[in-house]
């Protein structure tokens, strides 16, 4: 590539990436380690509609941000994470929606000596059906087996690889004897930056009933904080209101004072049997129609105890 149409493919570059920072308000910082270029294809295939990516030079991306923050200083905040073999996927969609969409676009694929795992490998207790003159190697490996039917077979589950260790040449030879691809690889979300604001992505698992129960207990808390100290707050006036309603049907029910709701409770302490008297009816009429089924079904047993029939009758 000549000078010139670099500069023209550097211009462009940078056109492209100011027109995607005016018109998304939402970025992906995603890693793009081992991932082929057919496998970005597809990824870019299943985005289509829903994401755009940019892939380039971590320089010429921190070059373009920071000829934007003019018009969006909020973009700074983006420039710590532009590090490694990163990416930008830029979206107006759900969050969630685009995480998930990356999430299925990871491909299996083995282990090569050299490589850092992304997770940890455990070998299953399997028959291998590999013959007995391999046992060495298993026992390089400290990995229990027996022969069993002329074939190795491992024991127990053996921790092969832990998360974030280097793949040895033992472990990745015999991770492809067993034929065995335990690791995926994809677009890997790192940050996300959303209008101004940078967050990590297990935040995108928090679901909206876990946000409702942190702020109830928020607000309880600060209730009992409020009536403790007698400071009145929007989250304690409800019970501050109850409590002083209490006070005042207690003082009516010592004195001649009247109103509908003291009323009901002088009536209720005057005479409790009139309050058991009418909630016994409903009880009572619960209790026959349980009986009633009850006999409903001992009728249909004995019915079909009739209709049996012996071969010796």
């Amino acid at each position: 590539m000549v000078k010139g149409d670099r500069a023209t493919w550097k211009a462009k570059y940078f056109v492209k990436i100011q027109r995607l920072l005016d018109e998304y308000p939402r970025i992906f910082i995603v890693g793009a380690d081992n991932v082929r270029s057919k496998q970005m294809q597809q990824i870019r295939v299943s985005l289509r509609g829903i994401a755009e990516i940019l892939m380039g030079k971590n320089t010429m991306m921190c070059k373009a941000i920071r000829s934007h923050m003019s018009s969006n200083p909020a973009l700074e905040k983006i420039l710590p994470y532009i590090k490694g073999n990163v990416g930008l996927v830029f979206t107006k969609e759900d969050p969630v929606l685009v995480r998930d969409k990356l999430l299925e676009n990871k491909v299996a694929a083995p282990a090569r000596a050299g490589a850092i795992a992304p997770c940890d490998v455990i070998v299953e207790a399997q028959n291998t059906g590999m013959g007995p003159e391999k046992t060495s190697f298993f026992q390089a490996l400290n990995i229990s087996t027996k022969i069993a039917k002329g074939s190795i077979e491992i024991v127990s589950n053996v921790h092969l690889i832990h998360a974030g260790d280097k793949v040895g040449q033992s472990e990745a030879t015999l991770l492809q004897m067993l034929n065995v691809m335990p690791f995926a690889y994809g677009l890997v979300v790192e940050n996300i930056y959303d209008n101004g604001a940078v967050f990590a992505p297990e935040i995108l698992d928090i679901t909206d009933e876990q946000l409702l129960s942190k702020f109830s207990s928020g607000v309880a808390n600060v209730a009992c904080v409020s009536l403790a100290i007698s400071y009145c707050t929007q989250a304690s006036l409800p019970h501050s209101i109850m409590n002083g309603f209490k006070n005042v049907l207690a003082v009516a029910v010592e004195t001649d004072i009247n109103f509908p709701q003291a009323d009901a409770a002088k009536a209720f302490l005057a005479d409790p049997t009139a309050f058991v008297v009418a909630a016994a009816p409903a009880e009572t009429a619960a209790e026959e129609t349980k009986e009633e089924e009850k006999a409903e079904e001992s009728e249909e047993e004995e019915s079909d105890d009739d209709m049996g029939f012996s071969l010796f009758d």
